[in-house]
């Protein structure tokens, strides 16, 4: 099983649109795939049409004391469960600070499910936190959306600088460029000819389309409502090359 956060520091950089389409393809694609929602948005919960279970613990699964599997959901889609996210969790900062070895709550928790799934998908909210780190231990990969502009490039130096100064494995951070706009003189300037060169940065990227937004209005991924779309076709591509970096590294 492996365990990959989408996460950035920043809010609005299509976490969330990268998160459900990517677990969407991997299930269709033949793995068992399982999608976390972090967030108390609940923004993956939504756009997959899912509710959050009424009896949900958080702090007992984070404490150990029930077991994760029991809250997973089939979706509609072929081979993708989802943890649908829950009010509780915004107290999930003070729960994890509580607990014992507080870093590492996230990553127990998962092996409750870990002969059940070829992937889980981690849909993670903002910021740097208690959480953020609990993530970063939890996750075999993390996959940074960046929006191609000076400041969201900084914010992703500023999570590579936070893996070194944690002493995590940086090789783990797969970034790709999100939310694209060739016609910005900026973003054409920084995937082609500019001085800001992010080592690992993924060919493919995700352009900022009017069909990822629908996602809010069909509840579901880019792919079942608009198939031959340019946005289903870029996140169908950069999954593949993510999957081959993600194969390469076992």
């Amino acid at each position: 099983m492996k365990v990959i956060g989408i996460y950035n520091i920043k809010g609005g950089v299509g976490k969330t649109a990268t998160a459900v389409n990517f677990s969407y393809l991997s299930g269709k694609n033949g793995d068992k795939t399982l999608l976390w929602d972090l967030d108390p948005q609940g923004s993956s919960t939504f756009y997959l049409n899912m509710e959050s279970p009424n009896d949900f613990q958080l702090k007992k699964v984070l404490n150990g004391k029930e077991n994760i599997l029991h809250f997973t959901q089939i979706t509609e889609y072929d081979n993708l469960w989802c943890i649908p996210s829950d009010l509780s969790y915004r107290n999930m900062e003070l729960i994890l600070d509580n607990a014992k070895k507080s870093k590492k709550r996230i990553r127990e928790a998962l092996k409750e499910v870990e002969n059940s799934f070829d992937y889980v998908f981690l849909d993670c909210p903002p910021g740097i936190s208690v959480l953020a780190e609990n993530i970063f231990y939890a996750c075999d990969f993390v996959i940074v959306p960046t929006i191609p502009t000076p400041l969201s490039i900084r914010t992703y130096e500023q999570i590579m600088q936070f893996f070194k100064e944690q002493e995590l494995d940086t090789s783990i951070i797969i970034p790709f460029y999100s939310m694209v706009e060739l016609r910005k003189s900026v973003h054409h300037s920084i995937l082609y000819d500019s001085p800001f060169k992010i080592k690992g940065m993924c060919v493919n990227f995700i352009p900022f389309l009017a069909e990822i937004e629908k996602m809010g209005i069909y509840k579901s991924p880019v792919e079942t409502y608009s198939p031959a779309s340019r946005a289903a076709e870029s996140f169908a591509e950069l999954w593949n090359e993510i999957k081959r970096k993600i194969q390469r590294k076992k």
